[in-house]
């Protein structure tokens, strides 16, 4: 029969194990733990949304005027080359005088009436036509080039100006009607060459 003496529990050692219980449960939180948070998670603001730029409107306002700008101008261009080449250009009247003297001394030693007509008065009609010509061609093309702008190169947020696509079409019709003026004057479509008889 075994008669060692088991260690009786004793009422301080409930004290103590009931004292380091509730120690255990009124002790604070460590400091470097969150706390359970009760807010749900449609409230948490998303960090993402901060983080990604916004587009500045000032800029995008500056790009567009800065477009605008100089597709007006090529409009404006495009509208004053076309009535030059109906009215004529300095540039066309020097040439033509330049191609009469030249058909003035080509005949000075003697010629026949026909061959007058055609190196003093001819050439230089058709040379003052030659240089109308060009212009209206290069208003034609600069009207073409601000409509169709739009669809090359990076898209704009706004769309073109109305008065810009006025005023391009206005240069492209002005430019046509000089092209086909020219052509006629050059061919001598409209009026015939004086003849000698």
């Amino acid at each position: 029969m075994d008669t060692t003496p088991s260690t009786p529990v004793t009422h301080d050692d409930h004290d103590e194990e009931g004292k380091t219980t509730t120690e255990e449960k009124a002790a604070p939180a460590p400091t470097g733990t969150a706390a359970p948070s009760d807010a749900p998670e449609d409230a948490v603001p998303d960090s993402s949304d901060e983080d990604s730029p916004e587009p500045d409107p000032y800029d995008e306002a500056e790009a567009a005027a800065s477009t605008g700008a100089g597709t007006g101008a090529a409009a404006v261009v495009s509208a004053g080359l076309g009535v030059v080449s109906l009215c004529g250009a300095w540039t066309g009247r020097v040439a033509a005088e330049r191609e009469t003297l030249i058909g003035q001394i080509q005949t000075s030693s003697g010629g026949s009436a026909a061959q007058q007509i055609s190196e003093i008065y001819g050439d230089a009609w058709h040379t003052t036509a030659f240089v109308n010509g060009l212009f209206a061609l290069l208003a034609l093309l600069v009207g073409v080039f601000v409509l169709l702008r739009p669809a090359f190169g990076t898209p704009s947020a706004q769309p073109q100006p109305g008065w810009i696509r006025s005023v391009a079409r206005a240069g492209i019709a002005l430019g046509t009607l000089g092209v086909l003026i020219s052509l006629g004057m050059y061919f001598d479509l409209f009026l015939a060459m004086p003849s000698a008889g």
